[in-house]
């Protein structure tokens, strides 16, 4: 199973969010594009989607940002997969070319079971089991352009 690259990424700005300090830090979007190596539009929908989840908490202004929220704090991976994922299939047999084995197949079921014990184990895991002194030196970086090499 692979995740969405709007997952990927929606994990990646609470990871860089829970490492934050609320009253010392301005988080953007803009940064966290910067420091995720990501596109700022894309990052922006994926922070629109954990603040309608309640995960995140967005302010205007010039001391506003982006917040985790405690239910970002508190809340499992694997929830936090689900809702970005959506309710969908690792598989799709209906559809426009239906398979024609999808009436006497078990393979939906198998992937159906492996898909329920993939988001339990993520169940057992919160953002603070995903950052860690490291992750903060990482994110922390100064970002800077990137500089134009001038041939000698």
């Amino acid at each position: 199973m692979q995740l969405s690259r709007f997952t990927d990424l929606g994990l990646r700005a609470l990871m860089r969010l829970a490492i934050s300090d609320r009253a010392q830090e301005r988080v953007t979007a803009k940064l966290i594009a910067r420091q995720v190596n990501a596109s700022e539009n894309y990052v922006a929908k994926a922070v629109s989607r954990l603040s309608e989840l309640g995960y995140v908490e967005s302010l205007r202004g010039r001391t506003g940002g982006i917040f985790l929220t405690p239910a970002g704090r508190s809340t499992t991976l694997g929830r936090i997969v689900r809702e970005l994922e959506g309710d969908t299939e690792v598989v799709e047999c209906q559809g426009v070319n239906p398979c024609p084995l999808a009436s006497a197949c078990r393979l939906r079921g198998v992937l159906a079971q492996a898909q329920r014990a993939f988001y339990a184990e993520l169940d057992n895991f919160t953002l603070a089991d995903l950052v860690d002194r490291r992750t903060v030196e990482l994110l922390h970086l100064p970002v800077f352009p990137a500089v134009a090499l001038i041939d000698d």
